[in-house]
């Protein structure tokens, strides 16, 4: 029977690793064989990686969120700026964690229209309690668990400038360039545009 539940802890692996995003980007604008990837990600270890464990899981998650799109998004990320690359990451992240997207949509948004200055930490907390009574096939995730996906959310939510740091977390305005934005409205990613644009 298929996996029923709408929230994974699949961010733990990684947050928007912009470097290793731009390898793994390049690597599917190659359009290898999976020999071919196998070989780039375990044996070249074009990803830099500690161990080749880590290399595999951290690759298998990054295909998997830039697979979530094409080709021309790919360039975005492998090929522009910090900025455009940061932001055709963060859709990818987004489309790709049902957590991510909802905290964005339902949380942060929620932050922002009450000109909060800050991104408190117990406002993970809170979201994660209500997640329940979204998805009721959510997983028991240990505090350890809990920490490490808010540690990870919040770090991608300042890599892709909507925070100010992760130590401070100031809330930052964050304008979605149009490039992106014009391949999302493309693709009819509406619902995806509106969790980008904030408030």
């Amino acid at each position: 029977m298929p996996d029923q539940r709408l929230y994974t802890a699949t961010l733990t692996t990684g947050s928007l690793k912009p470097r290793e995003s731009r390898v793994v980007a390049g690597l599917l604008l190659e359009k290898l064989a999976e020999w071919a990837w196998k070989d780039a990600i375990e044996r070249k270890n074009v990803l830099q990686a500690r161990a080749p464990g880590s290399a595999v899981a951290l690759a298998r998650l990054l295909r998997a969120r830039l697979e979530c799109f094409d080709a021309p998004l790919w360039l975005m990320v492998r090929d522009g700026n910090k900025g455009l690359s940061a932001q055709a990451l963060l859709a990818c992240a987004v489309k790709h964690s049902a957590l991510l997207r909802d905290f964005m949509d339902l949380t942060l948004r929620d932050e922002y229209r009450l000109f909060r200055p800050t991104l408190a930490a117990s406002v993970w907390s809170s979201f994660l309690e209500g997640c329940r009574s979204r998805d009721p096939a959510m997983p028991d995730w240990s505090e350890s668990t809990q920490n490490r996906l808010r540690s990870t959310v919040f770090q991608i939510l300042a890599q892709a400038g909507y925070l100010s740091d992760t130590a401070a977390r100031g809330l930052k305005t964050v304008t979605i360039l149009p490039a992106l934005i014009s391949y999302l409205r493309g693709k009819g990613e509406t619902q995806l545009i509106r969790c980008l644009q904030l408030p």
